[in-house]
């Protein structure tokens, strides 16, 4: 246990420091990103293949991924800091207010991707196929579908590791002692921080392997944005007024009524 929180400890002082940089990364990696995939000066290997097992198995389900650790994080951290059960499950609507986030940003890409796109022949050069006026039903038809597609993995895996470092925040009060915690709740509270930073590291990878392999730099630098935008609006914004989820607890900090 000692081992744990060790660990604990040194990360909450890593982001006690870093998490205020984690956009600016963002932008930088898919900047530099998009530079070096112009200049195809990388081969292709492991991360350049989609079917690899971090985009088949994580990538692909990353909200649901995001969710099932900050759940219970969520509730438990923000409970043992306040001592109000209100508040704890007044904080679960963030994850609510990602989810339709995610699920709205996802829908309008594809509508997008939708409208400004054509039908081919799958080849180089392939005629337009005139007889299939949606991407289903071309793609169905074994197409290819040719139109605007944002970027939805540099949305979402910005998104989800930019909220997720804001809902660890509370973890400064429980390793402080601001926070009174049962052991047992220390415990899991320990074992949930340290995935959710194994999971901050997978997304800002897998982050970088897009902006390296895949898309145009506008789809990227845009889906980029939209995430950045999004959890801006939310936790610089709305979360600080009274008609909101509200922001996690802050270390040294008193929560406002």
């Amino acid at each position: 246990m000692a081992a744990l929180g060790d660990c604990v400890d040194r990360l909450v002082r890593l982001w006690g420091k870093a998490h205020h940089y984690l956009c600016y990364m963002f932008i930088l990696i898919s900047f530099t990103g998009s530079l070096i995939k112009e200049m195809q000066v990388l081969p292709d290997g492991f991360f350049s293949d989609r079917r690899n097992f971090l985009n088949v198995y994580f990538v692909k389900f990353a909200w649901g991924w995001t969710l099932f650790p900050l759940l219970p994080f969520i509730a438990i951290s923000n409970y043992c800091c306040t001592r109000d059960v209100s508040f704890a499950l007044r904080r679960l609507g963030a994850l609510a207010v990602g989810t339709a986030v995610w699920y709205t940003c996802t829908r309008a890409f594809l509508y997008i991707e939708d409208l400004t796109g054509a039908c081919y022949e799958p080849r180089p050069g392939g005629a337009l196929r005139s007889t299939h006026a949606s991407r289903h039903a071309c793609r169905g038809a074994g197409h290819h579908w040719a139109g605007f597609d944002i970027s939805g993995h540099s949305f979402l895996l910005a998104y989800s590791a930019l909220l997720i470092g804001e809902e660890m925040v509370p973890m400064g009060h429980v390793r402080s002692g601001q926070a009174s915690v049962p052991r047992l709740c220390g415990v899991l509270l320990g074992v949930l921080y340290l995935g959710l930073n194994v999971l901050v590291g997978v997304w800002v990878l897998m982050f970088a392997c897009t902006a390296v392999y895949f898309h145009d730099a506008a789809q990227k630098l845009l889906g980029t944005a939209v995430g950045l935008l999004a959890w801006y609006l939310t936790y610089k914004l709305w979360y600080r007024q009274p008609f909101s989820p509200r922001l996690p607890p802050q270390p040294r900090e008193r929560r406002a009524e």
